[in-house]
């Protein structure tokens, strides 16, 4: 760079950065999905944000998502030093796009050390090269939980994410929100059972999952494309609109299966549908937070099972705020056994950009401090950190204010940072070991023993 040229020191298009207020939020946030997922015995786990390609390519990912570039490791000026790390092109790394294909390949790389049914949650980062948008970024922090046995798996481990999804986000407070559920068997069984071609079933599925955005007419038009028969396009419309209370879609069902050729597979698909809503039942989950819509689909390869989605009612343009389903193979892409799975996702940063722009969210303050200790003198300044920290002792958090200036400037900053209360010690307080405690929200100034100051101040926290 020339002497003189000026650095551009924006952010990367589609990568975010928080300021405090924000960033404060996303760890609430994560402070209440943390306690729920571990409330049902999820255990965290990290794994890298770099994997080799080949690994993330298992299972249908080709590539539309993933962030290359990351081979070679060193600069071409340092060419020669990873040649003598033996690593060649062909070990070609990018950027893990979710977390369920890198925890895979974790299972695999530590088969011998975990317990099975390992359940597990991550918090991590996770990167995908689409085009930045408003509410898409590259870069976001995404909030998953699976669940992976070896050979078989309750379904009662896919009852169990609906619960989940309901207390983190009644916890959270997001308004109403409906979980979604259906059973890609279902879907496959019932394709198989109009005539739909074995080959033709992955496209139609895929078009299905996009019903919510292009509308049923271009979903129609798609299905022929793909030389669908137009009466088989019909039925397949047909029967994705199915809708009524949850016992009311397994009735139609029940009773469409009886009169289908062909129905071994969508009647394994409603039995199983049937096992996971009694268990979401007995979980108590209220009836209102989930119902089966048999037009979801997820669109990605290994999804095999049960399927899930969840919609903020009102808010039905901000698309799913957390979704997932079963899986049978995956794992066993890498191991070559059978390891069926269960997970759901949140995707945080994009949920909590939504849910700001939509006002359903608001920021906390830019501070975690409830206390500011002015300063009113200098050769106070010894009370002030004895002070601060008895209070941070009796588990306030404090600020204390290490500069000189006027009272009003002080509380104005205070202010400004959401802190709630300022304590205000002169000479004469000094002298007789009490405190002012001015209520910033209120106005209210109360005289306080400092003795006593921690026990106030937690009885006026709002």
């Amino acid at each position: 760079m020339a002497k003189g040229d000026k650095i551009n020191f924006s952010t990367p298009s589609g990568f975010p950065e928080f300021l405090p207020s924000e960033k404060r939020l996303e760890s609430h946030l994560l402070d209440i999905i943390r306690r729920v997922f571990e409330s049902y015995g999820f255990t965290p786990i990290e794994t890298p944000a770099v994997e080799r390609l080949e690994v993330l390519q298992a299972k249908g990912n080709q590539g539309d998502n993933i962030i290359y570039g990351i081979d070679p490791i060193l600069p071409p000026n340092r060419q020669a030093e990873r040649d003598k790390s033996g690593e060649t092109g062909s070990e070609s790394r990018a950027l893990k796009f979710d977390q369920t294909v890198p925890l895979a390949a974790y299972i695999a790389r530590h088969l011998n050390e975990l317990i099975f049914p390992f359940a597990r949650y991550q918090t991590d980062v996770v990167f995908r090269g689409e085009r930045s948008k408003d509410g898409r970024f590259r870069q976001f922090r995404q909030c998953d939980i699976d669940v992976v046995a070896r050979r078989e798996l309750s379904l009662l481990y896919d009852a169990q994410m609906p619960a989940i999804i309901t207390e983190i986000f009644e916890a959270i407070n997001i308004g109403d929100f409906l979980i979604r559920i259906n059973n890609r068997k279902v879907l496959t069984g019932f394709f198989k059972s109009v005539g739909i071609a074995e080959n033709q079933i992955k496209s139609c599925i895929g078009i299905v999952d996009t019903l919510e955005k292009i509308g049923e007419n271009k979903v129609k038009q798609d299905l022929e494309k793909e030389e669908i028969l137009e009466e088989q396009a019909q039925k397949i419309i047909e029967f994705i609109k199915i809708d009524g209370s949850v016992n009311d879609v397994l009735d139609k069902l029940k009773h469409l299966a009886q009169n289908l050729p062909e129905t071994e597979q969508l009647s394994l698909g409603i039995t199983e549908l049937e096992t996971v809503i009694a268990g979401v039942r007995n979980l108590g989950v209220a009836e209102n937070r989930f119902c089966i819509d048999l037009s979801i689909a997820r669109g990605l390869d290994y999804y095999t099972g049960t399927v899930y989605e969840t919609t903020l009612l009102g808010h039905e343009a901000l698309g799913s705020i957390c979704s997932g389903g079963r899986y049978e193979e995956l794992v066993g892409v890498f191991l070559g056994e059978k390891m069926p799975g269960v997970g759901i996702s949140i995707g945080l940063t994009r949920l909590i950009s939504r849910l700001l722009k939509a006002g359903i969210l608001n920021t906390l303050a830019a501070t975690p401090a409830q206390v500011m200790v002015v300063n009113m003198q200098e050769d106070l300044m010894p009370t002030y950190l004895k002070v601060s920290q008895r209070l941070r002792q009796a588990g306030i958090n404090v600020i204390t204010n290490f500069d000189k200036r006027p009272l009003g400037k002080q509380f104005q900053l205070a202010d400004k940072q959401g802190i709630q209360f300022c304590v205000i010690i002169g000479s004469e307080e000094a002298a007789a070991q009490k405190s002012s405690l001015k209520d910033l929200k209120t106005g209210e100034q109360v005289e306080v023993l400092l003795e006593n100051l921690a026990e106030e101040i937690k009885k006026r926290l709002t």
